[in-house]
């Protein structure tokens, strides 16, 4: 299980639209920063600074090959999400069953009462 400091940069991250919509993009494949900014109409220095926090997240790696900087998801940093959500599910889904055998047992009578 990741600690709750690669949790919490993983949410903090995500929790930004702008960032979303950057990892969004990426989806479809690795884009250079330019390339990021164009559909948000923001600043190439603005979207350095979401790719840094998208980057000490774990979520995006970036590359510099020349005067271009391209970028891409990273699986682990997604991982770090998943695994958190999965446990709270499993939490969950554990509660809803005992609930659901609760339910679903016979009604005993009570005792000393007769039909």
């Amino acid at each position: 299980m990741p600690n709750q400091s690669d949790i919490d940069r993983v949410f903090h991250a995500l929790g930004d639209p702008t960032r979303r919509a950057m990892v969004e993009t990426l989806g479809n494949g690795p884009a250079s920063v330019s390339a990021l900014a164009k559909p948000l109409g923001i600043s190439l220095a603005a979207v350095v600074q979401h790719l840094q926090v998208l980057e000490e997240s774990g979520l995006v790696t970036t590359e510099k090959v020349g005067r271009v900087r391209s970028c891409r998801l990273e699986p682990k940093g997604f991982r770090v999400a998943e695994q958190w959500i999965a446990a709270r599910k499993s939490l969950i889904e554990r509660k809803f069953d005992r609930l659901e055998a609760l339910l679903s047992e016979e009604p005993t009578p009570p005792s000393g009462d007769k039909p």
